[in-house]
Order: C-alpha cells, then sequence, then structure tokens
C-alpha cells in the first residue's frame, strides 16, 4: 500500500511539473508565432525595429525576447532532466530526507540561458548598428553566413560539444553526481546544467543569423534538432553528422559569396 501510495504521488507530481512546463513553452511559442506574424506586416511586440541603438527600454525588451525564444526552444529538451529531478524530489521527501523544488532547478537552468540570451542581444545590436542584418534579422553577407556555417559544422564535432552532449543525455548520471541539498543547491544544479546545455548548443542558435532570427521555421527546425540530438538513440552520431552538413553548406555558400 505504501508503495503505491508512493507510486501515486510521484505520478502527480510529475503532471503538475510537466503541466507547467507545457504552459510555459507554449505561452513562449505563442508569443513567437505572434511576433512573426507582426513583423511580416512591418509591426512588433516586443521588438525595437531601429538599426541603429536602442534605449535601455528597448535593450531589455529585446533581452526578454531572446529569453522567450531559448525557453521555448530549450525546456521541451530539458523536460527530462526536470521531470526526473521531481521524481528523485518527491521520493526523498517521502523518505524524510531533505529536498528542494523543482521550480529552483528550473530557474537556475533558464538564468543560464537568459546570460546567454544577453551576449545574443549584445551581438544583434552590434550586426544592426554595421547594417549587416536583414529585416528578419537575417546575415545580408553571404561570406559571414557561410563562415557561421562551417564553425557551427566544426564545432558539432569537438570534444566541448561531445562532452557537453553527454551530460545533457545522461539526466540520471547526472542527478547522481551533481545533486545538492537545498533550493540554493537545486538553483546551483540548474545553473551546471544550463551550463553543460549552452556549451552543447550555443553555435546551433546562432544559426538563427544565417536563417534569421525571426524565421518560425528555422526557430522550429533549431529546436527539433536539439530534442533530437539529446534524446534520440543515436543523437550523438546525428550531431556529428549535422555537422558534415553544416560544414558543406558553408563551404558552398562561402564559394558562392566569393565567386
Amino acid at each position: 500500500m505504501e508503495t503505491s501510495s508512493l507510486e501515486r504521488l510521484l505520478q502527480h507530481d510529475r503532471r503538475w511539473v510537466l503541466g507547467g512546463l507545457g504552459l510555459v513553452t507554449v505561452l513562449c511559442w505563442g508569443y513567437l508565432i505572434a511576433e512573426a506574424a507582426l513583423m511580416a506586416r512591418g509591426e512588433t511586440l516586443l521588438m525595437p525595429m531601429a538599426r541603429g541603438g536602442w534605449s535601455p527600454l528597448e535593450a531589455g525588451l529585446m533581452l526578454l525576447m531572446w529569453g522567450l525564444m531559448m525557453a521555448a526552444m530549450m525546456l521541451p529538451s530539458a523536460a527530462p532532466m526536470i521531470l526526473l529531478h521531481a521524481t528523485m524530489t518527491r521520493r526523498r521527501r517521502a523518505r524524510g530526507e531533505p529536498a528542494a523544488a523543482t521550480g529552483s532547478f528550473a530557474a537556475g537552468y533558464l538564468a543560464v540561458w537568459t546570460l546567454f540570451s544577453l551576449v545574443a542581444v549584445l551581438l544583434q545590436s552590434g550586426l544592426q548598428r554595421a547594417a549587416l542584418l536583414s529585416p528578419m534579422l537575417a546575415l545580408t553577407s553571404q561570406g559571414m553566413a557561410g563562415l557561421v556555417l562551417i564553425g557551427a559544422g566544426l564545432y558539432q564535432c569537438s570534444p566541448v560539444k561531445n562532452a557537453c552532449l553527454r551530460h545533457c543525455r545522461s539526466p540520471l548520471d547526472f542527478m547522481l553526481t551533481e545533486w545538492r541539498e537545498g533550493s540554493r543547491g537545486a538553483f546551483t544544479m540548474g545553473l551546471r546544467h544550463g551550463a553543460y546545455c549552452v556549451g552543447c548548443c550555443w553555435v546551433l542558435m546562432l544559426l538563427l543569423f544565417v536563417g534569421g532570427v525571426m524565421s518560425l521555421a528555422w526557430i522550429a527546425g533549431l529546436a527539433l534538432w536539439v530534442l533530437v540530438e539529446k534524446l534520440a538513440p543515436a543523437g550523438h552520431w546525428l550531431g556529428r553528422a549535422l555537422g558534415g552538413v553544416l560544414v558543406a553548406w558553408g563551404g558552398v555558400t562561402l564559394w558562392s559569396a566569393l565567386g
């Protein structure tokens, strides 16, 4: 009876966590869809349209836009890790051991991607000042786009990428080796997992500047690829294969720009 009750509690807890992740993800995707539709008509919800400098408010809105986009793209692939943390937390509480809310873990994870978003905003600002971005925020220089594609392809096969991807693909190993007590510990765990996740995917996120930061097709394609790379049984090898494709694509793009 005790085991059955515990399992029911675990299932109930997972449903709440999964429901919360799903709601946040849907809301973020809803924003992205609305923003892209408005931009197609020359309007915007949060994004400043000026090519020059931004006011502090406009810079803050841009950071919010990037943060929402990263949450929409990365939370689905982080769901197994977050759900496992919720399960382990519930089991520890059932045994009378100290445990922390899974929300602290998720907050730490998103904090790292918010920091990445800040870097992306600074990069975007510089590119816009140099008039190197189209209205849909895609690179207008074919040569630069080719170099980004080649760099992303090479990084896909690098030892750093492989090490970070290995951590992202092994939720149980991460929990067993990185577990920390208390809310601060859970937040630190989220930061560490987020750091591995950024280390795995940051170059892929830069490909948004190749296809267009507000291109729904590129956003959805990259989000799906991250999900496959982290969760598919052959995700490690698929990532290497993508690296070869990106290098070849970048080479053709660069050759066209120089020709």
